[in-house]
């Protein structure tokens, strides 16, 4: 997570100068953020975020989101405790921060620089301060690279999670799991006129294959939904049930309190309705409560539903 905030100052920083004027918006497929673990003083284990999201505005404010309820440890038991218990079943961290662009300003395709970077992360209501050493490369007139330099560590103490870590030690009969934790991030942004010219057709493609979905993945990224959304029929969380969604009438699920936008709707979840909607919940429908960003990659979406229509 503490790495992914350096990556955002960074980003705010290139917006800043001339020469990148335009808005810039992480590309989450080749972007990787990962944090080690250290178990009875000897076993160590790499985890990571497998959905990440984030813009830099031409203003140079910079944002990006860490889809907690996407974090992978290999083992999916563990996946569900992180989230509960570490994580208290907070949708997303967020990263923001801002940067004197003036080390950087006019990198050319090609050259590198590193810069210290100071940061903030929100984690369920708990902001930690950080700061790191980011190496930074300009890799063509439309994308940068933006890496870790050194590694980072994050206290578990600092970011408020030192109890769900105690629980874990707990449920799996653990001596100690360490509480200072190494990160490491490599991120990549691309301007937004670039991102922009596909998004059409993306769309238009998760629509149109999204029947032809493999459920056995989509199960893997319902994860990201497990958090907020239940598959048993009347079980509501954060969110409501989603049992029967396809072919549904948006926002009637009994016993669930919708937004007025979302039950005041006359949406009827199709293939093509919720491709739509989890590629960007927000911008296609205004004023629904949904927190999470959406899903970045299109088979994702496409696996998605087709795990969502076998499971009924």
């Amino acid at each position: 997570m503490k790495l992914q905030l350096k990556a955002v100052t960074f980003a705010s920083a290139i917006v800043a100068t001339p020469i990148w004027a335009a808005g810039w918006t992480l590309e989450s497929d080749r972007s990787h953020l990962a944090y080690g673990t250290i178990k009875k003083n000897a076993v160590g284990e790499v985890n990571s975020f497998t959905s990440l999201s984030g813009h830099v505005t031409q203003e140079g404010v910079a944002e990006i989101e860490i889809d907690l309820s996407s974090v992978e440890t290999n083992i999916e038991i563990r996946n569900e405790r992180v989230i509960e218990f570490v994580f208290r079943q907070a949708p997303t961290a967020r990263l923001t921060a801002e940067f004197d662009m003036a080390k950087v300003a006019g990198l050319a395709v090609g050259e590198t620089t590193t810069l210290d970077a100071a940061s903030v992360l929100s984690l369920a209501g708990t902001e930690v301060e950080f700061d790191a050493e980011m190496f930074v490369a300009r890799l063509s007139e439309t994308s940068v690279l933006v890496s870790t330099n050194d590694m980072v560590f994050l206290s578990t103490e600092d970011a408020g999670v030192n109890a769900g870590v105690d629980k874990l030690m707990e449920l799996a009969s653990l001596p100690g799991i360490t509480r200072t934790v190494p990160i490491t991030a490599r991120l990549i942004f691309h301007t937004d006129e670039e991102q922009a010219a596909t998004a059409s057709e993306a769309t238009e493609v998760v629509a149109a294959a999204a029947v032809q979905g493999d459920a056995t993945a989509g199960k893997k990224v319902f994860r990201k939904c497990s958090a907020c959304h239940k598959l048993k029929e009347g079980r509501h969380g954060v969110g409501p049930s989603l049992h029967g969604i396809l072919g549904a009438k948006a926002g009637q699920a009994e016993g669930f309190k919708y937004s007025t936008a979302l039950e005041s709707s006359d949406i009827v979840w199709t293939h093509e309705t919720l491709s739509a909607f989890l590629t960007d919940p927000k911008g296609y429908l205004q004023g629904n409560r949904m927190q999470f960003r959406g899903l970045k990659k299109d088979k994702d979406i496409v696996n998605l539903l087709a795990y969502l229509q076998e499971e009924g």
